[in-house]
């Protein structure tokens, strides 16, 4: 029983909107058309203004709790980008500049 008191006082953290932004980024991929019209359309909100509060979220143990696998995934691609950056421009070879 404690672990579900436990869980539903996480879940009152995310509010009605960043839950529904978490269910969304979930499940975009099944409906057809361009995710930044989806976003506009379902969300009522811009392309920018979804990504900062997903990238947010995805650092909240709220929204971890709420889908590990979702957030764990989106932390995953965040940092695989993050490298990319920071490593640089690589000549055709694979060496650096």
């Amino acid at each position: 029983m404690k672990l579900l008191e436990a869980w539903e006082d996480q879940m009152a953290a995310l509010s009605e909107r960043e839950t529904r932004v978490l269910v969304f980024e979930r499940n975009w991929w099944r409906e057809p058309g361009a995710k930044e019209q989806e976003i506009r359309d379902i969300l009522g909100m811009t392309a920018t203004s979804y990504y900062q509060l997903l990238n947010e979220l995805i650092d909240r143990p709220e929204a971890l709790v709420f889908d590990p696998a979702l957030v764990t995934r989106l932390r995953r691609q965040r940092a695989r980008r993050h490298r990319m950056r920071s490593a640089g421009p690589e000549r055709r070879d694979g060496t650096s500049w």
